[in-house]
């Protein structure tokens, strides 16, 4: 086998890390989807066999309707992460490290619904962190707003909780069935404008997605004004964008200060 130099190695170990691979636990590959085995008492050797009236029936679980029930029966902030953390049935949250609640100061007149967690997000279970959470706090900072401004707060979520593998984007029915914790989310934080971040949140809430085209123009969803904006990280990667988040900006200020 030849050798790597230490630059070449390092390039490798790097580009792994993009892809996902960033956690090195043994030689033999684990199969981290597969249910555990379920240990059972060994029968007795005299035990007379079990009979059943035909064949035992399991009845299939609604995701979207255990969601929307769980989501309902939360009163609070707090019975909502606790309920959400229980939920079972997305698989996405088998593979992610941490659950993304939430972030900045609950009853805050902003609350920012952001896209799906990235890596960091993942690793902190915090949402909005790395470029482009310092990128959101500078946005907001410019508007006198900030997560730990106790005078002008904004409060921060994401369209899911768990971080999708690589970084992939949503499914259709990912969404669908964290929807109404999303919807029970907003209802108990009770913001005076809702901001709707990036391409994923405007499919959760809006039914739509196009978020250059979309931006900007005011709307309602759950029940609140809702205001459109692109998400940070879409910025760094466009700054010739940023222009127009700062009109977006003004517009929000405009509106809370109303």
């Amino acid at each position: 086998m030849e050798s790597v130099d230490f630059h070449t190695a390092r390039a490798l170990l790097e580009w792994q890390i993009e892809l996902g691979a960033d956690e090195c636990i043994s030689d033999t590959p684990v199969d981290r989807y597969a249910l555990p085995d379920r240990l059972t008492k060994p029968k007795k050797p005299d035990a007379k066999p079990h009979l059943t009236k035909g064949p035992v029936k399991m009845e299939a679980r609604d995701p979207l309707a255990e969601a929307q029930k769980i989501a309902n029966g939360a009163d609070t902030l707090e019975a909502l992460r606790v309920a959400m953390e229980a939920f079972d049935l997305c698989d996405l949250k088998r593979g992610a490290r941490n659950m993304v609640f939430s972030g900045g100061i609950a009853g805050a007149p902003v609350m920012i619904v952001g896209e799906t967690p990235d890596r960091d997000e993942d690793r902190s279970g915090k949402p909005f962190v790395g470029a482009p959470g310092h990128l959101l706090d500078r946005m907001f900072g410019a508007i006198d707003m900030g997560r730990e401004n106790a005078e002008a707060p904004i409060y921060i979520t994401n369209t899911l909780p768990w971080r999708p593998p690589h970084n992939r984007d949503p499914k259709p029915e990912e969404i669908a069935m964290m929807k109404p914790f999303l919807l029970r989310h907003i209802e108990l934080a009770d913001p005076k404008v809702v901001v709707i971040m990036g391409n994923w949140a405007c499919q959760a809430l809006m039914s739509k997605r196009g978020i250059t085209r979309l931006r900007g123009e005011w709307t309602t969803v759950a029940g609140k004004p809702a205001l459109p904006m692109c998400h940070p990280a879409y910025l760094l990667r466009n700054p010739a964008a940023k222009r127009e988040a700062w009109a977006d900006l003004l517009s929000l200020k405009a509106a809370i200060d109303k």
